[in-house]
């Protein structure tokens, strides 16, 4: 019968790699810099950005707000700007919502 089945023969238990632990570290730390250089930094130009077009908001300025109300602020307090969007209609907006200016004689209509 032990022509069908061969014999298990034992041996040696196999060997565990010796990692260093510089290998394991090295590929974390490169995916921090991609993550940081691809996520982390456009994103803090862009809010460092919008954050210098809300202090530099003027009487005057074509806005779009993140709502996507097109207007001409008429009046700029510590936290909210007036936006009129209509003849006769003018709303209340906080000034982190304004999303972009628009360049002067956007809204004819104003």
């Amino acid at each position: 019968m032990s022509f069908f089945i061969s014999d298990a023969l034992a041996q040696a238990p196999a060997q565990a790699p010796q990692d260093s632990l510089l290998g394991g570290i090295v590929p974390l730390v490169l995916i921090f810099v991609v993550f940081y250089f691809l996520l982390i930094r456009p994103q803090t130009k862009r809010a460092k950005e919008h954050r210098k077009m809300v202090e530099e908001l003027s009487k005057g300025d074509e806005v779009v707000t993140n709502g996507g109300l097109l207007g001409r602020i008429t009046q700029v307090g510590e936290n909210f700007v007036q936006v009129k969007v209509a003849d006769n209609v003018e709303v209340k907006v906080q000034k982190q919502a304004i999303a972009s200016l628009m360049p002067k004689g956007t809204s004819k209509e104003l």
